[in-house]
């Protein structure tokens, strides 16, 4: 499958939020949206990047974006995750990949010669019809928000 690009439109899905509520990609129409794909709550990386999305939330909501994270973690861990660390926006469990795999971001990954499959951080941003504005690649996890934001001040 080829790689998506910005222009093109989003990938359809179903997939449930962390409290079990069923979360379609036709919910996301109507406003921006930062759909931000990571690999499990409560790892370092990952946490840093939920962080910086929280205290950033009231500026981006500003320019006109809501936040849907995206994860393979359960429904039960997306909400401890964000019990733990006051997390203001929805997570999706994605336990079977598809909405992982829909946008490209499941691959084969290595980590001390071990391969495996897994997410691969990536953030897409939405416009309100559904279109992927842009892609951001290389997340810089504990400054994402004012990367996002910086972006889209240019």
């Amino acid at each position: 499958m080829a790689q998506l690009q910005e222009g093109d439109r989003a990938p359809e899905f179903r997939s449930t939020t962390q409290d079990g509520e069923p979360f379609a990609s036709t919910d996301l129409r109507g406003q921006r949206t930062i759909l931000y794909f990571y690999p499990k709550d409560n790892t370092s990386g990952c946490t840093l990047e939920a962080k910086s999305l929280r205290d950033g939330k009231d500026e981006l909501a500003r320019m006109g974006f809501r936040i849907v994270g995206v994860s393979p973690d359960s429904e039960s861990s997306h909400r401890s995750f964000c019990a733990k660390h006051e997390l203001n926006f929805t997570l999706l469990a994605d336990t079977d990949h598809s909405v992982c795999e829909a946008f490209g971001v499941w691959a084969e990954k290595s980590m001390y010669g071990r391969k495996y499959m897994g997410v691969v951080r990536t953030t897409f941003v939405l416009d309100a019809e559904g279109r992927i504005e842009k892609i951001f690649r290389k997340v810089d996890t504990k400054n994402h928000y004012r990367q996002i934001a910086d972006a889209y001040k240019e």
